[in-house]
């Protein structure tokens, strides 16, 4: 957070136990099993005038039962949590919709709204499949993650999401790409490489110019592991990407929107 705070950011989202993106550079940590790291951050966050915009990590498996989470959810809003992401890796959609129902009913109850996120490759892989996830669920705190990557690779553009009630839409992460894949595994690409925007071919101009932005969250998930391995350090990747992000919404601003 102290990172985020130097480039004039006031958010940043996690996951309560580390990405294996290389012990090497980052360290492994557990906010679920230190008490005494979730003061810490608690404390730095609050000294730094940073929150979480977004707890990461609560998946939907095969085998497993989201109830189980509770405790989880329990410490993401002892961390100041106000909302949940949410993805499927059970190809059950039917019983993915109802663990999906059972955490945001969880999240509901510790004062936490619950997002959920479409991904090729996933058991929600697409906008619509999202929207009549949403639609199934039927709370009007269970809403739709846009990452802009996932949208335009599965085959929605900016005139799909024009024709949305801005209020389904809970949250925005913005990164670019190539539009063909430059990475033959997809979860690879989007969880290891992607690219500053304005860098790649997305139409991120277009795309953000028809999501509400006036009470939404605009995070970056831009991973960018090459740049990390080749010794370029967090500042430089993360700075590049924040300038890059804060340049597009400039250039919205001096336009009039779509309608």
């Amino acid at each position: 957070m102290s990172l985020a705070a130097d480039l004039g950011c006031r958010y940043i989202s996690t996951a309560l136990t580390s990405n294996p993106y290389n012990p090497s550079i980052y360290p492994p940590f557990s906010l679920r099993d230190d008490p005494a790291l979730r003061r810490e951050m608690i404390a730095a966050m609050r000294d730094r005038d940073v929150s979480i915009s977004l707890g990461e990590g609560m998946v939907v498996r095969t085998g497993a039962d989201i109830q189980d989470r509770v405790g989880d959810l329990e410490i993401m809003a002892e961390l100041g949590v106000r909302r949940i992401n949410t993805v499927s890796l059970d190809p059950d959609l039917d019983r993915s919709i109802d663990q999906f129902g059972i955490l945001a009913e969880n999240a509901a109850s510790l004062g936490m709204e619950t997002t959920v996120e479409a991904s090729p490759g996933l058991t929600v892989p697409d906008l619509p499949s999202a929207l009549d996830v949403i639609r199934q669920v039927g709370r009007p705190d269970f809403r739709l993650l846009v990452d802009t990557m996932h949208i335009v690779r599965s085959g929605s553009g900016p005139d799909d999401l024009a024709r949305l009630d801005p209020g389904v839409i809970g949250y925005i992460q913005l990164s670019d790409a190539p539009l063909v894949p430059a990475i033959p595994r997809y979860m690879e690409e989007a969880m290891f490489e992607r690219m500053v925007p304005g860098t790649g071919e997305l139409p991120l101009l277009d795309v953000l110019d028809v999501l509400p932005r006036d009470d939404l969250v605009i995070g970056l998930e831009i991973p960018l592991r090459a740049e990390a391995m080749a010794g370029v350090g967090p500042h430089e990747r993360i700075g590049r990407c924040v300038d890059a992000a804060r340049s597009l919404l400039a250039q919205l601003g001096d336009q009039p929107r779509r309608a």
